[in-house]
């Protein structure tokens, strides 16, 4: 799964990305400074990895990741070809979901595109940009749908809901601003809509601010919008992000204590975006590795067997499984105090794998 890094130029995209993969992507003070999208893999934070691995003695140990595309300066009048629109817009096109960055901060020696510090403008900006185009794609499938729709009920009532679609987007609002029933929701995904895309809002904050959001009151109005989407913000100050991503952890821990800071901006955006996209992480842990394999919510137990291997998938008897926090709670740990508790469980091909838990299958070759 991917996620596309967006926002006007000289908001801290490329700051953040530089954060988050350590990839030296090129910042510079001046628009469209990113063109081709950089792309990087990220680890993704789970401290019960670590704990695993000390417990069982791992010699390997794998996190799950998550990879993030960093696309370049979006400006007013991208969706007709503005400052290399097209292209931008299709690189949006390919991502599975939207880190949306927004200027939080004041700064004499940073040029903003526009010439002032109004996050809600370069919100409704670029979501102006990307609503265009599927207005765009919209009226070209509208007029293509209409030729049948006179003589075919169920073309009828597609043209309807395009339609209906389309004259929300006129008003504005983004697409994933609308109610709408399972049916009609399973609709619109078809669509590959771009403000249909699900998004986190990332309040870029000077480091003054980074210990201390709730004084800063552009924060404030970026956490209202998002919630009027339905969307999720998160708060952090991307240039103060690439400083601690250069530490080593024990230094960024006491880098952040000395802060005030609970938990960096980068680990609240990649949690974040692991939710966004309705992914979890079921466990394996022994003397060989301990890892983490990333799921889809509400992915059962033979599919969950199948991302190790297509044989366990194919071959699938049962899933022997524990959750982590009652594992830690009630057996301090230890599988062996499970299975004495009878707590380690045996799950059949109904079962619905949950968030952290740690899992041997057992299959037929």
């Amino acid at each position: 799964m991917k996620l596309g890094i967006v926002g006007l130029p000289n908001v801290g995209k490329s700051t953040l990305f530089n954060a988050i993969t350590k990839a030296g992507a090129e910042a510079a003070n001046y628009p469209f400074c990113t063109i081709e999208p950089n792309v990087g893999v990220v680890t993704v934070p789970d401290e019960r990895i670590r704990v695993l691995t000390e417990l069982n003695k791992s010699r390997k140990t794998i996190y799950t990741t998550i990879e993030f595309c960093d696309i370049a300066g979006l400006v007013k009048g991208a969706s007709q070809g503005e400052g290399l629109g097209n292209k931008f817009l299709g690189h949006i096109r390919e991502v599975a979901a939207i880190v949306h960055v927004v200027r939080c901060f004041e700064n004499d020696n940073i040029v903003h595109v526009s010439g002032q510090i109004d996050p809600l403008s370069d919100i409704e900006t670029i979501n102006t940009e990307l609503i265009l185009s599927d207005m765009e794609v919209l009226e070209r499938r509208i007029a293509k749908t209409a030729k049948g729709a006179r003589n075919d009920k169920a073309l009828a009532a597609e043209l309807a809901m395009l339609k209906k679609v389309n004259e929300f987007l006129g008003t504005g609002k983004s697409a994933r601003a609308m109610e709408l029933d399972e049916e009609e929701a399973a609709f619109v995904e078809t669509l590959g809509l771009l403000s249909y895309k699900p998004i986190i809002y990332v309040a870029n904050v000077s480091e003054d601010d980074a210990a201390d959001e709730a004084g800063n009151p552009y924060v404030q109005k970026v956490r209202e919008f998002a919630a009027s989407e339905g969307a999720e913000a998160i708060c952090c100050c991307a240039e103060l992000e690439q400083e601690i991503s250069e530490l080593e952890d024990d230094e960024k821990a006491m880098f952040l204590e000395e802060m005030g800071i609970e938990e960096s901006g980068l680990d609240k955006l990649i949690k974040a975006s692991y939710r966004l996209l309705d992914l979890i992480s079921f466990l394996t842990t022994g003397e060989d590795e301990t890892r983490a394999w990333t799921i889809k919510v509400g992915t059962k137990a033979p599919q969950a067997a199948g991302k190790i291997h297509t044989d366990f998938e194919k071959g699938f008897i049962r899933a022997e499984t524990i959750n982590y926090d009652v594992l830690m709670a009630e057996c301090d740990g230890s599988m062996v105090k499970a299975k004495e508790k009878g707590l380690l469980r045996s799950e059949g091909k109904e079962y619905v794998v949950k968030d952290g838990d740690i899992i041997t299958f057992l299959f037929n070759v």
